[in-house]
């Protein structure tokens, strides 16, 4: 059968549907966006160039970017990626394969989301792993949406203010949108408030969102805060840095029903905001009422091992108005990476991975003090790759001063506080250099 030629849209479709939406021109669709921002006259293309010639204007504009060490975290934290990993992932049956809906011709990506999900639950120490979350922070509003389904007629979901600020913020918009109620638990002394946390716990709340890792770095102590919750006939859950979870107390450990973070510290690299990865691990109990896919295992009438999608609770297989959720993407490519990454990396490796940064953070912490620069804010309390410091002076100078050195460093967060983050990618030597520039400015 020949194919169909593409018809584009007559004048008459076009005044059709800008007299529907009430609009008398095209342009006037853009009526909301600044003057400013839209482009006036034609495009300046430039003239038709070789393949070389293409690369090396590619290659010049790259140039003019600024390469900078990161020094800083707050959700998104600059690790090691093995070399083997985009060498992988980039061939042609992991790089352009879909959502695998036909088993039997999808063995291969069936098997290793069924091994990411294994991992996930190792790592978090819950039962069941799903496999298709956009990221970290959509992650944790799902995981508010789970609550509330979960416990039918409560409505309210607390979050604790120490959460990362884009968290809190995609929550939000989340809860606005589904008509959820939130409420907000006081973080004191740097982490979350078990006082307040008892405090806020009424009829009403289904569900409570802790960091295990909070915004200022600090490792939360959680003792009684499963029993607090439970007693109160709501959920638990736990906004993980998964990479963490290889040397600090699991959601698991500490009674929590739900885990989500994002994987992007599992060997992602840092690239302008994504693609990221997130994840969602829960009880047994409670898989039913997860968004997003479960890859199963099971056996063919021969009994082979083999996969299968199962308890598809999304809107694409169920009613519209049933479904735990409308997520429809496949990230299945960044839960490969991830996947590699772990297998490769195994639980010593996520070790000493943890403890390069430990030491590396640490060793920063006491060397800024030493500057006469900062004061401390939560003094003994536990940290692993990432804290914050109080400049005694305004700190804008000395992060352009970093900057200009090579640094992307002290970032600022909402209390007035600076941040630092330190990876296994950092040496001694450029702690010592970025050290230095703050010293000498």
């Amino acid at each position: 059968m020949a194919s169909l030629p593409y018809l584009p849209h007559t004048d008459a479709d076009v005044r059709a549907m800008l007299d529907k939406v009430g609009a008398e021109s095209l342009r006037d669709l853009y009526s909301d966006v600044p003057a400013k921002f839209l482009k006036k006259g034609p495009y300046a293309l430039p003239p038709a160039m070789s393949e070389q010639e293409i690369r090396d204007w590619f290659h010049d504009l790259e140039a003019q970017n600024a390469h900078l060490k990161v020094f800083v975290g707050q959700g998104a934290y600059d690790h090691y990626t093995p070399s083997v990993i985009p060498y992988l992932t980039q061939r042609s049956e992991f790089l352009t394969a879909y959502t695998p809906y036909q088993c039997e011709i999808s063995q291969g990506t069936l098997r290793y989301i069924f091994e990411y999900q294994s991992m996930m639950c190792a790592l978090t120490g819950l039962d069941v792993s799903n496999a298709s979350m956009y990221d970290g922070p959509t992650a944790a509003a799902e995981a508010m949406k789970m609550c509330v389904a979960c416990t039918r007629k409560k409505n309210t979901v607390l979050l604790s203010k120490a959460l990362l600020p884009h968290v809190i913020k995609v929550v939000e918009t989340y809860a606005k949108f589904h008509g959820v109620n939130l409420g907000y638990i006081d973080a004191s002394d740097g982490q979350t408030s078990a006082e307040a946390l008892k405090a806020a716990l009424t009829e009403d709340v289904a569900g409570v969102i802790l960091p295990s890792i909070n915004r200022y770095g600090i490792v939360e102590d959680h003792t009684g805060f499963a029993e607090a919750i439970h007693a109160a006939k709501a959920l638990m859950v736990e906004y993980c840095d998964p990479s963490a979870l290889a040397v600090v107390k699991t959601p698991g450990e500490w009674g929590a029903d739900i885990a989500v973070g994002d994987g992007q510290p599992l060997g992602l690299p840092l690239c302008y905001g994504g693609p990221y990865v997130g994840f969602m691990t829960v009880k047994k109990d409670y898989m039913r009422k997860m968004p997003g896919r479960i890859v199963g295992q099971t056996t063919d009438k021969e009994g082979r091992r083999v996969f299968v999608l199962t308890l598809q609770a999304r809107e694409q297989h169920i009613k519209r108005e049933k479904a735990t959720s409308n997520i429809c993407s496949n990230e299945s490519l960044m839960a490969l990476w991830v996947t590699i990454y772990l297998s490769l990396m195994g639980p010593e490796g996520l070790k000493e991975v943890n403890r390069q940064s430990s030491d590396g953070a640490h060793y920063l912490y006491s060397e800024l003090l030493k500057t006469g620069k900062f004061e401390e804010v939560f003094p003994g309390k536990p940290f692993l790759k990432e804290f914050v410091l109080k400049p005694k002076k305004f700190p804008g100078l000395m992060q352009k001063r970093l900057e200009e050195a090579g640094f992307f460093a002290a970032l600022d967060t909402e209390e007035g506080y600076v941040s630092f983050c330190v990876t296994e990618k950092h040496s001694k030597e450029e702690v010592d250099r970025l050290v230095s520039v703050i010293k000498e400015g």
